[in-house]
C-alpha cells in the first residue's frame, strides 16, 4: 500500500466524520436529520471545492449514488417483504406454539422461543418477529406468572445473534458484503459466514437461556394499570349552580379550558350543538369524560351535580362510586411504520379513528418520564408506549389491524387466508438467492411484486414499511466511507492503526479491530459503523498482506453486537418499553454477551482462515 500524507480534503472528511458519530449518538437530534446535515456538508463540500487527488476526483454528484445502491434497494424490499409476513398473520403457528409450549414446559419452551426467533431472523428482518412476540409474551406472563423479563430481553438479543449468520439478516450485514464486493472483494454467498455465526451463536443462546435470567431483576411493565381511568359522566346543572345562564365558553373558562364537553342534553329527545355561544339553563346535562379527581373539581366548581353517564337517578358518592362499563386498558407500543410513528395523536385523530382514549404516554428514550394531560401535541418515537382505556371490541379492532403492536396480554393476531401466500413468495426470495438462481437484490423486489399482486401487501403498508431513518443514514454513511476512502483516509488510519499494533500477532489485531466495532456499534448506528469500518478493515488487512475475509467478517460481527444499549438497535427499544426495562438491564446482560461473542469470533475467525 502506497504511503497516504493525509490532506485537507482527508483531513475535513475524518473531522466530519468524528462529527456525524457524535450526532447519531443526541437523541434530542432525530437520526435522519443529523443525517441529511451531514451530507448536505459533503455535497456543498466537495461541490465548492472539488478533489482531484489520490488517483481521482471526488465531486458532489458521487455522494448521490448511495440512494442507488443495491445493498439500500435490497434493504428496502426486504423490509417490504417482511411486513407482508407481519399484516398477513404468517406466522402465527410459531405464536401458537409459543403460548401452548409455555404452559406445559416453560423452561424448554424459553429454549425453543429463543432458538426459534433466531432462526427466523436469519432469513427476515427481527422487527416482525419481535412485534410477533412481545403480546404472547406478555399474555403468558400474566396467565402463568412468569417473570416477563426472564423472556422478553433475552428473545430481544437472539434475533439480533440470529440476524448474523446470513448475508440477509440484517441491513448491516447487506452493507457490508455489498461494500466488500465493490472493492473487489469476492461476493459473499447467502450462507458464506453461517458456520462461525452459528457456532459462537449457539453458545450466547445458551448463555440468554439459563444465565441471562439470573442477571435481571423482576419488572413490572411500566404503565400497567399505574395511571387512573377515565370515567364517563354527567354533569347535571342546578338551579343554584354557577353555569345557569353561563354560555359553554364562560363555563370552559371556569375550569381553564380543562373540561372537555362530549355533548349538551336538554331533554330527554333534544341535544345541543357545543358552539361557545350556548347559553346553558338548569336542567341541562353535560356529558364530559376524565379522571375522577378532575370531574369531582368539576363539579365543586360549576356547583353541578355528578352522576355516572347510565345512571340518572343516585349521584356519585361513597355508596355509588364511579364506573367505567366494559372498559378495557391496553398498551401500545410505537413501532417504525405505525400510524404513530413520528406523529402526534392529535395528527392521527386516534381517539375518533380508533375508539380509544389514551391516557398516558411513556417515553422509553426518557427513562421514568410519564406524559399524561394533553397528550394530543406530544410527537411520538419508536418504543414509546401509550395507555389507551376502551371497550374489549375497539382494542381487539386495534389489534386485528395489524399495524399497531397492542399489549394486551391476548394472543389474538391478524389471520388471514394470505398468509401462505406470503410464505410461499418469502420462501422464493430466500431460496432463489440461496441457490445462486438470482442475486438476493433481484429475488427481493421481485417478492415485493408477488406480495402486490397477490394482495398480501398494499401499496400503503409498502410504503409504510420503509424507515427514513434507516435509508438516510445508510446513505450518508455510504457517502462517508466513499470520502475516506476516495481521499486516502481510510488508508491513512489504517496504516496507523497497523502502526500501533505492528507488534502483535495477526489475530490479536482482528480482535482489536472487532472489539472496536463492538464498542462504536452500540454508541451509534450499526449501519454507521459497519459502513464506515469496512473500507478500514479491507485497507488493515491490504497492510498487513494477509486475507481481507475475516477483517471484513471481523466489522461485521462486531457492527452486529448492539446488545448493551436499548438505543443500539431499533428493537431493544421495543424491549426495553414492553418489558418494563431500564438502562442498567441492557448493561447487565449485553456487556456478558458481547465479551462472551468477541472471544468466541477471536479464536474461531483466526482459525477458520489461517491468521497467524
Amino acid at each position: 500500500m502506497q504511503a497516504v500524507t493525509p490532506d485537507a480534503h482527508g483531513i475535513a472528511v475524518l473531522l466530519l466524520t468524528a462529527i456525524a458519530l457524535f450526532l447519531f449518538t443526541r437523541d434530542h437530534i432525530p437520526l435522519e436529520t443529523s443525517s441529511l446535515a451531514i451530507l448536505i456538508a459533503l455535497i456543498a463540500g466537495f461541490q465548492l471545492f472539488p478533489y482531484t487527488g489520490y488517483g481521482q476526483s471526488l465531486g458532489a454528484a458521487d455522494f448521490f449514488a448511495g440512494f442507488g445502491n443495491q445493498a439500500l434497494i435490497t434493504i428496502c424490499a426486504l423490509m417490504m417483504v417482511g411486513r407482508a409476513l407481519e399484516t398477513t398473520g404468517a406466522l402465527q403457528p410459531l405464536a401458537i406454539v409459543v403460548s401452548r409450549a409455555y404452559s406445559a414446559r416453560p423452561m424448554l419452551a424459553t429454549l425453543v422461543t429463543l432458538i426459534g426467533a433466531g432462526l427466523l431472523s436469519a432469513f427476515m428482518n427481527n422487527t416482525p418477529i419481535v412485534v410477533l412476540l412481545l403480546p404472547i409474551l406478555v399474555g403468558i406472563s400474566m396467565r402463568d406468572k412468569v417473570p416477563v423479563t426472564d423472556v422478553m430481553l433475552p428473545m430481544g438479543l437472539a434475533t439480533i445473534i440470529g440476524g448474523m449468520s446470513t448475508t440477509i439478516g440484517t441491513s448491516t450485514n447487506l452493507l457490508v458484503v455489498g461494500i466488500s464486493n465493490e472493492m473487489g472483494l469476492k461476493e459473499f454467498g447467502m450462507f458464506e459466514f453461517f458456520l462461525p455465526a452459528m457456532i459462537v451463536g449457539s453458545v450466547a443462546i445458551i448463555f440468554l437461556w439459563l444465565v441471562a435470567p439470573r442477571l435481571l431483576p423482576d419488572r413490572a411493565p411500566l404503565l400497567d394499570d399505574t395511571t387512573p381511568r377515565v370515567f364517563s359522566s354527567q354533569l347535571l346543572v342546578k338551579e343554584d349552580s354557577f353555569a345557569v345562564g353561563k354560555t359553554l365558553a364562560e363555563v370552559l373558562d371556569r375550569t381553564n379550558g380543562r373540561m372537555r364537553v362530549e355533548k349538551i342534553q336538554r331533554s330527554d329527545a333534544l341535544f345541543l350543538a357545543k358552539l361557545p355561544s350556548v347559553t346553558l339553563l338548569a336542567g341541562d346535562r353535560l356529558f364530559v369524560s376524565d379522571t375522577p379527581e378532575n370531574l369531582k373539581h368539576f363539579e365543586s366548581l360549576l356547583g353541578a351535580t355528578l352522576y355516572n353517564i347510565s345512571d340518572n337517578e343516585h349521584p356519585i358518592n361513597e355508596e355509588t362510586p364511579f364506573r367505567a362499563e366494559g372498559e378495557q386498558l391496553a398498551e401500545v407500543v410505537v413501532t417504525r411504520g405505525s400510524p404513530l410513528h413520528m406523529r402526534t395523536l392529535g395528527m392521527v385523530n386516534f381517539s375518533s379513528n380508533y375508539g380509544l382514549l389514551p391516557l398516558a404516554i411513556h417515553s422509553a428514550r426518557a427513562p421514568n418520564a410519564e406524559v399524561s394531560g394533553d397528550l394530543s401535541r406530544v410527537r411520538l418515537r419508536a418504543g414509546d408506549v401509550l395507555l389507551v382505556q376502551g371497550s374489549r371490541e375497539a382494542i381487539d379492532v386495534l389489534k386485528a389491524s395489524g399495524k399497531m403492536l397492542v399489549l394486551d396480554g391476548t394472543t389474538d393476531l391478524p389471520d388471514t387466508h394470505r398468509a401462505k401466500r406470503a410464505l410461499g413468495v418469502m420462501a422464493f426470495v430466500v431460496l432463489a438467492a440461496a441457490f445462486g438462481v438470482m442475486p438476493i437484490a433481484v429475488s427481493a423486489v421481485i417478492g415485493v411484486g408477488l406480495m402486490i399482486a397477490l394482495n398480501c401487501l398494499t401499496w400503503r403498508d409498502a410504503a409504510g414499511s420503509m424507515s427514513t431513518q434507516v435509508i438516510m443514514i445508510i446513505v450518508t454513511s455510504l457517502a462517508l466511507g466513499k470520502a475516506l476512502m476516495g481521499t486516502g483516509m481510510a488508508n491513512y488510519l489504517a496504516m496507523e492503526f497497523v502502526g500501533v499494533v505492528s507488534d502483535f500477532p495477526v489475530p490479536v489485531i482482528l480482535s482489536a479491530l472487532m472489539l472496536i466495532m463492538a464498542i462504536l456499534t452500540n454508541l451509534v448506528s450499526n449501519n454507521a459503523a459497519a459502513v464506515i469500518g469496512t473500507p478500514i478493515a479491507v485497507a488493515i488487512a491490504s497492510e498487513l498482506g494477509v486475507d481481507p475475509v475475516p477483517f471484513v467478517l471481523g466489522v461485521l460481527f462486531g457492527a452486529n453486537m448492539s446488545f448493551a444499549t436499548p438505543y443500539g438497535y431499533k428493537t431493544n427499544l421495543l424491549i426495553l418499553s414492553a418489558g418494563g426495562y431500564k438502562f442498567s438491564d441492557f448493561l447487565r446482560v449485553g456487556i456478558p454477551l458481547t465479551i462472551l461473542m468477541w472471544l468466541g469470533f477471536s479464536m474461531l475467525l483466526p482459525q477458520m482462515y489461517d491468521l497467524s
